[in-house]
């Protein structure tokens, strides 16, 4: 399988220029489709060609926007036959926002956002940000590859649960993939506290007793695994997971396992899916979860 290499110091630019693109289209997507619970509605979903908002209504019609990282275009189609393309190259994040406003508005789709990025500090709005203007399309493209597996493995990993649990998602407020199991029961009001994200954003997505799991290209040399518990459980920071390398960090009250230690072990997906799986128990075993009603064998039909 091909587990690509990419040094987070050697895109860290390209990194977070893509960043507050991802941020302009999933704004676009929130103004478009109903609210879901924990905002499930904002999300973006890795494809076979990048990442994709899949399709979100507008009018009587649907419309999908795709960071496509093979033609380095972002593509916008709209159910009446309607397309138009933005280039995705060295550019301003202002001119980014208006080219993309621009090819909606030609396609008729009205649709207004916030130009205030969330979950990031010391913030530009997006017509105004002439700073973050980097495009490497290679890295970007190596990006996705990662994606590609982190989501791969993700999802076999969601099978084995047939409990609330959420798909597996790109959140571009905090640029990370994600998957989130849920207890069924509700959990204490979250305090928030993400930078230029209101309290009540973090209210909703935590609302409920939850493991989560995912990928962010931070907390390693190659980005990092993490996963966490909300509310943590008394012993959970102490469990015992696996692979050897995963490790819990107090900075961030989370569990990480370098993206680089899964690349380089003898079999990738056998060591990323001992971190999800172990990760996972530890947080429903000590929360006392009701595992043998929330758990199944997804080759139980064979």
């Amino acid at each position: 399988m091909n587990w690509p290499a990419l040094q987070v110091s050697d895109w860290e630019p390209t990194r977070d220029t893509l960043h507050l693109w991802t941020q302009i289209v999933g704004k676009i997507r929130l103004a478009g489709a109903p609210l879901l619970n924990h905002w499930w509605n904002v999300t973006l979903y890795v494809s076979p060609r990048g990442l994709t908002t899949s399709s979100f209504p507008h009018g009587s019609g649907l419309v999908d926007i795709e960071f496509d990282f093979i033609d380095h275009v972002l593509a916008i189609r709209s159910s009446d036959g309607g397309r138009r393309t933005v280039a995705l190259e060295p550019k301003p994040v202002a001119e980014f926002y208006a080219q993309t406003m621009a090819a909606l508005a030609e396609l008729g789709i009205d649709l207004q956002i916030s130009k205030t990025p969330n979950e990031i500090r010391d913030v530009i709005p997006f017509d105004e940000d002439t700073t973050h203007k980097s495009y490497d399309p290679v890295a970007a493209q190596l990006f996705w590859q990662q994606l590609v597996q982190a989501s791969r493995v993700i999802g076999e990993f969601r099978s084995y649960f047939v409990g609330k649990v959420s798909p597996v998602h790109f959140f571009w407020g905090s640029f990370d993939l994600a998957c989130t199991r849920f207890s069924g029961r509700p959990a204490p009001r979250h305090p928030g506290g993400a930078p230029n994200c209101g309290d009540w954003v973090m209210v909703e997505g935590y609302s409920h007793e939850l493991s989560s799991c995912g990928f962010w290209p931070g907390g390693g040399e190659e980005g990092a695994f993490y996963a966490y518990a909300y509310p943590e459980p008394e012993g959970f920071a102490a469990a015992a997971v696996s692979p050897e390398a995963a490790y819990y960090s107090s900075e961030y009250r989370q569990f990480l396992l370098p993206y680089e230690a899964v690349r380089t072990a003898d079999n990738p997906d056998q060591a990323l899916m001992q971190f999800l799986q172990s990760t996972y128990a530890a947080a429903a075993d000590l929360g006392r979860w009701d595992r043998a009603e929330l758990e199944d064998d997804p080759r139980r039909w064979e």
